[in-house]
């Protein structure tokens, strides 16, 4: 799914030969830096960088990890995963299992004035509360956000913020097959949307990695209108690839507001998920047990 060979080549065309003291003339033809002045830069022979480029060099040192990253201007998470990528052949990691334990069930009950969800590291919400069954208008198991976004959504539904939503969740996929090279639901899933969605193949290409963490997330909801959120996202322990998402709103705001709309809607008119206590005890429940 993701490679460092091709993460290289990716980074390499995107550095300004200007920025790195390299002086340049309307003869150029390449885009970014050329090999060999990534060799030169970094301080390794031409030879076994283009070996790393084509795959053919395996398990890089620290050291060298260390000069490509300072040479591509590398941030802290695209850092992190060059150095998952050199590394998967020596330390595979397993996909997590998708079991959602009752206590985690419990807490989305917990939250019953803002949508909170568990998502794994494929984007497939493993359960949700009340609120966020309102808020998409639909079931919470069996929902893929990636999914949804690339090929039940577009720019005018329910993500207000719908290219900045694309990039970011192309970028977390990146990250999440950097870290599961293994994961065959993973792979189709990306098969399946770069199939479905022009959009995501381009943005894919680009091999851009993104960590979500928090921030602002609106959403278009047909019944209450605007909602301008702020996601927080809680990593699960466990190494399990999950994380607890809320999504909530200052109080005073009409986002607030639009909130207490959205928890007064008739679940009728909406669709909402079950609840999270309704998740627990269900027992063909595909989230629990699993």
């Amino acid at each position: 799914m993701d490679d460092l060979a091709g993460f290289l080549r990716t980074r390499r065309s995107r550095v300004d030969p200007a920025a790195a003291g390299i002086p340049t003339d309307s003869r150029r033809r390449v885009a970014g830096l050329r090999r060999e002045e990534v060799a030169h830069l970094s301080g390794v022979s031409v030879d076994y960088y283009v070996r790393l480029e084509q795959g053919r060099a395996t398990q890089p040192s620290e050291q060298v990890l260390d000069a490509l990253a300072r040479v591509f201007g590398l941030d802290e998470t695209e850092r992190g995963h060059l150095y998952r990528l050199a590394r998967q052949r020596r330390r595979p990691a397993k996909a997590p299992s998708r079991k959602v334990r009752p206590e985690l069930l419990r807490v989305l009950d917990l939250v019953p004035d803002a949508p909170a969800l568990i998502m794994n590291h494929r984007l497939d919400v493993l359960a949700g509360n009340r609120m966020a069954g309102l808020l998409f208008g639909r079931p919470m198991p069996g929902l893929n956000t990636a999914r949804h976004l690339f090929l039940e959504e577009d720019e005018g539904g329910l993500y207000a913020d719908w290219e900045q939503c694309s990039l970011d969740v192309v970028g977390h996929l990146r990250l999440a097959a950097g870290h599961y090279p293994d994961d065959p639901r993973l792979a189709a899933l990306i098969g399946e949307l770069a199939m479905g969605s022009d959009r995501f193949c381009r943005l894919w290409a680009r091999a851009d990695v993104r960590a979500r963490t928090h921030g602002r997330k609106a959403y278009r909801h047909p019944l209450v209108g605007l909602l301008e959120l702020h996601q927080e996202n809680f990593a699960l322990p466990d190494d399990s690839g999950m994380e607890l998402v809320v999504l909530s709103a200052a109080p005073g705001t009409p986002a607030c507001d639009g909130l207490r709309l959205l928890a007064g809607l008739d679940s009728d008119d909406s669709q909402p998920a079950p609840n999270a206590r309704f998740l627990h005890s269900h027992p063909h429940n595909p989230a629990v047990g699993q």
